[in-house]
Formats: structure tokens, C-alpha cells, sequence
């Protein structure tokens, strides 16, 4: 028969110690320090503070420093400098910066009441401030300001080929240029100008609406050049006239320049320039002088050239360096554009 091994009971030593007034009470645990002492007190007098409280200084606020609350949110920053300066600035241009559209896009937008301010339909030529919230068909849209942002714009170069159509919505169902630029949050790919289905070449990209307005606006003065190929003979008198300008039904066009780039027969090429983009301008200037374009490549567009490793298809963005020069070169056009202005203005 085994026998028990445990440890056989044994008696307290100390009797006073193992009285029931002295044992702890069940679900008490034995290793936390005991509660404090409750004192009734009457009530007119305060709780007592714990000396954690007491020693503890109360956080201090830097004298001269707004506190960035909901209502400054954006605008002041941790270290209580303003972020922007809270300017007004039109409606449409704001938008434009945001990346929604171009300037005309925005105002035809405000025109037909997409756009709301503060739960009100905007008017176009409205300002607005960078507390105010702008919608755009129910949509918050984050707006921005200049100077609100040291980071700027990114700009896409996109060798496009023939077939693709410079539209997010096409009823026929054709394929879009947008379909091949990577995506983005929180923006917008808005294309400078445009290309038809049939021409293939340089085509450029920006987030934002301003710098795409200023590369497509005539006072930027910046050129558009062409590689084409042209079925019949192109004589000396017609290419004369294609310099000297030629009547369209939009009014009259001319290139800047005209080059013969070589070949023979039918596969005739040229090298053509001029300052401004309307509707298939080049195609119906040839036309005009009893000519066809077979093919058209757009080799340039201001101070960007076609890269000659960039397949069709595919895109190139430029790096900082390279958007903060070219926003550089913007700025000193305008500038000169308005000093122009105003000696034009003082000539008697």
C-alpha cells in the first residue's frame, strides 16, 4: 500500500497571527498594496490631491504662437508659422491648380453648376479662400493655393501612336491615351493640347491645370514642329505660299518654317513649325495647296523634343530639376510679356 508523501499539516506557530481577523480576505490579493484609507469628510471640503499632481507643472504655451485648431488646419503650421498666405484666389484657377481640369475646362464647369462653395453654386470670376470647401458634384475637392506647396507639378512626356484619342469619354468606344499613363491619387493627368486619332508623336502631361494653361496659351509663343509625309508634289511656289500664309476657314495659318527632310515619290517628307495648334491645322494647310498628308509626327513642343529611345506607347516623366527650370523659363516669359505690356502702354 503506498503511502502519502505530502507535507503534513502543521500548526501556526503563532496563534494571534492565524486569527480570523488577521487571515486576508478571499479574492484578495496578497501582494498588492493595501487601498488607502477612506475619510469621511464633509462637504465643503476639497479631495485630497496626490502628490503626483501636485509636483507636476502645468504645460505651458509659447506666448506669440496660435494654436492649430480645426479652424487653422492647413493654414498654421506646429511651429506657428502660416503655411499660405490666406489670399483669395479666383475659383477656376484654384481648381486648375488642384489638377481637376484647365482653366476653361473649370470655367465651363462653373457655368454649368457643377461646382459649389460652401453648399452655394458658384459664379465664375468667384474667389476663394483656403478655408472654404469646394465641391465638385458632391465631391470635396482638395484645393490649392500658390505657394502652398514647395513641391512642384509632375510633367509626363508620351511618345502617343496612331489610334488612340486624346478623351476620357469617346462614344465609339476608342481607345484612350489616358489608358496607358500610370495612375495617380488624389489628382489627375491633364493633357497640353491635343493630337488626332490619326497623328502620332509628342504629347504632354502635367497635374496641373495652371502650367498645362500657360504651355497652351499663345502668349508662351512656344513651337510646334512636325515631321510629315505628303502624297503629290509639293512645288516651290506652294511651299512659298505655305510661308507666306494660306486662307483657312478659321482664319489664316502659316508655318514658321518649312524643310525639305528627303525621300522620293510617296514617301516625301518635311519638316514643318508653327505657333500655334488648331484643329488638324497642318493637314488642312496642305490641303489647301493641294496636297495630302500621309503621315504626321509631332517631333517637338517647345523647349521638349521627342526622345529618340521613347517607344510608341510608352511615357517618360521628367525629374524635379527639370519642372522647376522649365516653371523657371515660364516665369521669365511672362515677365518679359508684361514689360512689353507696359512700354507698349508708356509709348505715346
Amino acid at each position: 500500500m503506498k503511502t502519502n508523501k505530502r507535507t503534513p499539516f502543521r500548526a501556526a506557530e503563532n496563534k494571534a497571527e492565524s486569527g480570523p481577523e488577521n487571515r486576508p480576505r478571499r479574492g484578495v490579493d496578497r501582494n498588492k498594496a493595501p487601498a488607502r484609507e477612506f475619510v469621511a469628510r464633509t462637504k465643503d471640503e476639497a479631495p485630497p490631491v496626490a502628490d503626483e499632481a501636485v509636483d507636476k507643472p502645468a504645460p505651458r504655451r509659447r506666448q506669440g504662437v496660435p494654436q492649430t485648431g480645426r479652424a487653422n488646419r492647413g493654414t498654421i503650421g506646429r511651429n506657428g508659422k502660416p503655411l499660405i498666405e490666406a489670399k483669395p484666389e479666383r475659383l477656376q484657377k484654384a481648381l486648375a491648380q488642384a489638377g481637376v481640369g484647365s482653366r476653361r475646362e473649370m470655367e465651363e464647369w462653373i457655368a454649368a453648376g457643377k461646382v459649389s462653395v460652401n453648399g452655394v453654386v458658384a459664379t465664375i470670376g468667384q474667389s476663394v479662400i483656403p478655408t472654404d470647401k469646394v465641391k465638385i458634384g458632391g465631391r470635396l475637392i482638395n484645393i490649392r493655393f500658390t505657394g502652398s506647396s514647395s513641391r512642384p507639378p509632375r510633367v509626363l512626356i508620351y511618345h502617343k501612336p496612331e489610334g488612340e484619342i486624346v478623351s476620357r469619354d469617346d462614344p465609339d468606344g476608342r481607345p484612350s491615351v489616358f489608358a496607358a499613363l500610370p495612375r495617380m491619387r488624389g489628382g489627375r493627368w491633364i493633357n497640353v493640347g491635343r493630337l488626332d486619332f490619326n497623328t502620332s508623336g509628342l504629347l504632354l502631361f502635367t497635374t496641373s491645370g495652371e502650367l498645362a494653361n500657360k504651355l497652351m496659351h499663345p502668349s508662351s509663343e512656344l513651337v510646334r514642329e512636325y515631321a510629315v509625309r505628303v502624297l503629290g508634289e509639293l512645288t516651290l511656289e506652294a511651299q512659298q505660299q505655305l510661308l507666306e500664309g494660306v486662307q483657312l476657314e478659321d482664319g489664316p495659318a502659316s508655318f514658321s518654317s518649312l524643310v525639305d527632310a528627303g525621300g522620293e515619290g510617296a514617301n516625301k517628307w518635311y519638316r514643318v513649325s508653327l505657333f500655334e495648334g488648331r484643329n488638324r491645322e497642318v493637314r488642312r494647310m496642305f490641303e489647301a495647296v493641294g496636297c495630302t498628308v500621309s503621315r504626321l509626327i509631332r517631333v517637338r513642343y517647345g523647349p521638349f523634343a521627342l526622345p529618340p529611345q521613347l517607344k510608341r506607347g510608352r511615357c517618360q516623366e521628367l525629374n524635379e530639376n527639370e519642372v522647376k527650370v522649365l516653371m523657371r523659363e515660364l516665369a521669365k516669359s511672362d515677365k518679359a510679356q508684361e514689360a512689353l505690356a507696359e512700354a507698349g502702354k508708356s509709348t505715346p
